[in-house]
């Protein structure tokens, strides 16, 4: 169903999407109006079929019959609010598929065929009918895709030969310029800088990426890409893996659906409670070392949607480390929870519910002394990056300030 010819409908139909090839129906996708008391957004009601062989998408979206409500305004239920574009997803299908309504339902639906996970959005019950959308670009058309999200940025009109290019439901959440590309026949988030921004934060991105890797953190692969002014990175997804797609989420909904704060200690938990058996002290760990990290590096924009974890059967696996980089604000403190005290971006809370990791203390101290031992090298490693001494000078003032640098010092 091409845009022009797309009627508003208050009820579309969610697919399993893990085989490609053979879709399967999950129920359907009603829109649900707010009203006094009550959040509007999308609700979910399982299919007969899938109550019956399916699995629960959600821990709050339980295989029972009746339907699942949206508990936030514009948003969908559950798993499905994962399905949504993010913000720059968004912004795409306002200026290029102008739908008609623009409800929470128009933006599941026009996300289309290359969304996060493993969930699809079909106008029919009886086939799997996506909003089409074409064959993911390549390398070659970086340069286009470019352009079209500097014509998007600026509200100009965007011609056939470039709206090919456009696949707005790329990632979680985010209002950054990116697009999808096919590199080595592998899909790709490809992502570019915002239009004034003062770094070459692709690069940059690139760059703590990969000094995350360095400390031991599981991270996405990245690979920045040369444009005629700054970059453009690349960053592969861990939602696809040999033409299969595998059902993710998002820290936002996984924690949500647990009744749990969004934090860090409470991921931890969460893996322990969800995760295989074998790997609760790998997964602390982890968590714990992405805490550390994002904290000695200024990245205060680690909020709920930029951690996910993957669904393996029944079981939860953390998903590599994506969306990492200084955020240069040094605002002291986090938007995923630290620890006792709260958000505090500080050594002691970082270190205060080591537990809860799985950790004793004298092991916390030994991976935080690991993690501050790379980040005090950050600048020599972003240089090799080729990040430029303009733009180190200005992230060191917010990563080596007196504060965050006598924090990181601590540690050492």
């Amino acid at each position: 169903m091409s845009p022009l010819s797309y009627t508003p409908r208050d009820e579309l139909f969610l697919w399993w999407l893990a085989e490609p090839t053979q879709p399967r129906l999950v129920g359907r996708l009603r829109l649900v109006r707010r009203t006094a008391g009550h959040p509007g957004g999308v609700s979910l009601e399982y299919d007969p079929a899938w109550l019956a062989e399916g699995l629960a998408l959600s821990e709050d979206l339980p295989l029972r019959p009746g339907e699942f409500l949206p508990v936030e305004n514009d948003a969908a239920a559950g798993a499905v609010d994962d399905a949504r574009p993010d913000r720059w997803g968004e912004r795409v299908i306002r200026h290029i598929y102008k739908p008609p309504r623009l409800s929470t339902l128009e933006y599941l639906y026009f996300a289309g065929d290359e969304r996060f996970g493993a969930l699809g959005v079909s106008s029919s019950a009886q086939r799997y009918e996506p909003q089409p959308q074409p064959v993911l670009p390549v390398v070659g058309d970086v340069p286009a895709l470019y352009e079209l999200v500097r014509r998007i940025e600026a509200g100009e009109p965007v011609d056939e030969a470039l709206q090919r290019l456009v696949a707005p439901g790329t990632t979680l959440g985010g209002a950054r310029p990116k697009a999808l590309i096919q590199i080595d026949g592998h899909p790709w988030v490809l992502k570019f800088a915002d239009a004034g921004d003062p770094n070459d934060s692709p690069l940059v991105e690139h760059a703590a990426m990969t000094l995350a890797a360095r400390a031991g953190i599981a991270v996405c692969e990245t690979r920045p890409i040369a444009l005629v002014d700054g970059h453009a990175v690349a960053v592969r997804r861990f939602d696809r893996a040999d033409g299969r797609r595998l059902h993710a989420l998002s820290a936002h909904v996984a924690l949500r659906a647990a009744a749990s704060e969004a934090g860090y200690p409470e991921l931890a938990l969460l893996l322990r409670r969800r995760g295989d058996p074998a790997q609760i002290a790998a997964n602390g760990a982890q968590v714990f070392r992405r805490m550390v990290f994002n904290v000695l590096i200024d990245n205060t924009d680690d909020h709920e949607k930029n951690h996910a974890v993957l669904v393996q059967a029944r079981s939860y696996a953390l998903a590599p480390a994506y969306d990492v980089l200084p955020s240069g604000q040094a605002l002291g403190y986090q938007q995923f929870r630290v620890g006792a005290q709260g958000l505090d971006a500080s050594a002691e809370n970082l270190l205060s519910e080591h537990t809860a990791f799985g950790l004793r203390r004298h092991q916390a101290l030994a991976l935080a002394r690991e993690v501050a031992e790379v980040v005090d090298g950050w600048q020599a490693h972003f240089a090799a990056c080729g990040v430029s001494a303009g733009d180190l000078g200005r992230l060191a003032e917010q990563i080596d300030r007196p504060y965050l640098r006598g924090e990181r010092q601590s540690l050492l």
